[in-house]
């Protein structure tokens, strides 16, 4: 589910682009950019996959439910996707592919249907 607060989109795009040209400069992005891509992207995803079957974290900056299916009411969610900042933006954009997240450990995943590959990379927002 989407947050409620609307970004701005060329905002979220411009701090996408600051994480990706820190994370290339092997320096560490401003923490306000990664804050603003993470959250912006997490955003685009419960948009694009509605519903609470998979919870995807992004510590210290999102957590979003999406994909539709069973949904959980209480406890641990059944199906867990958790990846940290710069994969989670490099997976948005299609810098780092899901199976290579996945198999590296850059990705862990909890539950059968912890697969967000059907809808990454996020399509660019207009």
């Amino acid at each position: 589910m989407p947050s409620s607060k609307r970004r701005d989109p060329a905002e979220v795009d411009a701090a996408v682009t600051s994480v990706l040209a820190a994370a290339v400069a092997g320096a560490a992005p401003p923490r306000t950019d990664l804050a603003l891509a993470v959250r912006g992207l997490a955003d685009r995803l419960a948009a694009l996959a509605p519903g609470r079957h998979v919870e995807v974290r992004i510590p210290p900056y999102a957590a979003v439910q999406c994909v539709a299916g069973p949904r959980h009411t209480r406890g641990r969610p059944p199906n867990v996707v958790e990846a940290d900042p710069i994969t989670f933006v490099e997976l948005c954009v299609g810098r780092l592919a899901w199976t290579d997240a996945v198999r590296d450990g850059r990705v862990r995943t909890w539950g059968d249907r912890a697969d967000l590959s059907s809808w990454l990379p996020l399509p660019q927002e207009r």
